[in-house]
C-alpha cells in the first residue's frame, strides 16, 4: 500500500494533510478504498458544518456495503469535493489526490493520529 509520508492517519482509515492556513484535507486511505470495493455513492458533511474527531460525518456506499465516514479531527468543514460527489469512483482510483473528501479548519491539535509507518503497520495487522 502507498501511504504518503507527509499525511497522518486515523485508525478508522482516514488520512489528514498538514494544515495550510489552518485548513487540512481529509480523505480515506488506499487500504480503505480497496476494502470497500467500487464506491458508488458518497455522502459528505456540508460546508459550514462542525465535525468532531472520531465521530461519523458521512457515508461511503460501495457495491459491497455502506461504511461510515469518520472525521479524524474536530473543526469546521470549509469545502467538500464536489468531483467525488459527482464521480465516487475517484475514491478508488485516486484516494490521495482527486479522491479527497472534504477540507476542515482544525480546532485543536489532533493527538491520536498515526504516522505513515505506524498506519502501514496498523493496517497490515
Amino acid at each position: 500500500m502507498n501511504n504518503p509520508q507527509q499525511l497522518r492517519y486515523s485508525k478508522e482509515h482516514e488520512w489528514l494533510s498538514a494544515a495550510e492556513a489552518g485548513v487540512s484535507t481529509v480523505g480515506i486511505t488506499e487500504h480503505a478504498a480497496n476494502a470497500l470495493g467500487d464506491v458508488v455513492f458518497v455522502q459528505l458533511p456540508e460546508a459550514g458544518a462542525t465535525v468532531t474527531a472520531g465521530e461519523t460525518c458521512g457515508e461511503l456506499e460501495s457495491t459491497k456495503s455502506v461504511s461510515d465516514l469518520y472525521s479524524p479531527v474536530s473543526g469546521e468543514v470549509t469545502a467538500v469535493n464536489e468531483d467525488v460527489v459527482n464521480d465516487p469512483s475517484l475514491v478508488n482510483t485516486a484516494p490521495f489526490e482527486g479522491g479527497w473528501l472534504f477540507k476542515v479548519k482544525v480546532s485543536g491539535e489532533p493527538d491520536d493520529l498515526l504516522s505513515a509507518d505506524e498506519y502501514t503497520a496498523f493496517s497490515a495487522g
